[in-house]
């Protein structure tokens, strides 16, 4: 594993602990960058928001500034990303951010953003954690409720597939199967720790790996309109001789990533589910239809 290094006060870091009642952001912070897809440079601002408001993007740069909740009911279906709609306003590419609030555990955020799409930043969400660690959290006068499963619940489209299973605590394991050697079969299984700072916790074992893409399919996902704004600063790339920009982060950075797209992906029902959720070689969409297909099966109890 190389070491990245997180910018972020070990004060604050220590202080996180385990929250019983739902959180916000306490205080403003703001990163700016290139939208992976768009090529677009927009702003993001994280600002806190009252208790059971969730998570929600307003579009500044819009007349009226729209607000678009980040839940499944605002999920359009697009490639290599994920999409919310709200009426004739959008955001793309939410899932590494999302991804960052729901590792630290963070439930009630507004987040202004001055474009259609969310900065890549350096491919990896360790920038939104560093933000939000920045921001610290804030501990809010209401009750948290915590999701758990009761019956397995599974999708799937040919060999790829989404499994969600009953289990005492969360766990999330994702296997990527890639006939590009250098990337191959790999597998990451990881449970969220009680502290997100730590050795394995969400912001050192999950945050820091880095979007991926093959470089014999990016002039042809460029003419489709897609990876504008992509650049060996903010994506791994890897060709059929091995990686176009290394070191790699971890040895199985690109099946971490896609646990880092999961988890993004599943903060869309609100709260991480306590089960085991088993990916292989799954997508956005795959990821969505698991999230809807959990909603029936998930039991809600209050800390």
């Amino acid at each position: 594993m190389v070491q990245t290094g997180l910018d972020c006060d070990r004060s604050t870091q220590a202080s996180w602990g385990v929250a019983t009642g739902q959180t916000t952001v306490a205080t403003v912070v703001e990163r700016q960058g290139i939208g992976l897809h768009s090529g677009v440079t927009t702003t993001v601002k994280l600002q806190p928001a009252a208790p059971d408001q969730g998570r929600f993007f307003v579009r500044t740069d819009l007349p009226g500034q729209p607000s678009i909740a980040a839940n499944l009911a605002a999920v359009k279906p697009t490639v290599l990303s994920t999409e919310l709609r709200q009426g004739e306003a959008s955001v793309r590419t939410v899932e590494h951010l999302l991804g960052a609030l729901a590792g630290l555990g963070i439930d009630n955020v507004r987040i202004d953003i001055t474009g259609p799409e969310v900065p890549l930043l350096d491919g990896s969400a360790l920038g939104w954690v560093e933000a939000i660690c920045q921001a610290g959290r804030q501990e809010l006068a209401a009750p948290r409720t915590v999701a758990r499963l009761d019956q397995p619940v599974t999708v799937h489209q040919g060999d790829a597939f989404v499994a969600a299973f009953p289990a005492a605590v969360a766990r999330f394991t994702y296997g990527i199967d890639f006939e590009v050697a250098a990337i191959g079969n790999q597998w990451f299984s990881w449970s969220p720790s009680a502290d997100p700072f730590g050795p394995e916790g969400f912001a050192i074992a999950v945050a820091p790996a880095r979007t991926f893409g093959l470089a014999h399919q990016i002039e042809q996902l460029r003419a489709s309109g897609l990876i504008q704004g992509g650049s060996l600063d903010n994506a791994l790339v890897c060709g059929e001789q091995g990686w176009l920009n290394p070191p790699l982060r971890f040895e199985n950075e690109p099946a971490r990533h896609k646990m880092l797209d999961l988890i993004g992906d599943l903060s869309l029902l609100g709260s991480l589910p306590t089960a085991h959720i088993v990916a292989y070689k799954a997508s956005h969409r795959l990821h969505g239809e698991l999230a809807a297909a959990l909603v029936p099966a998930l039991v809600y109890d209050t800390l």
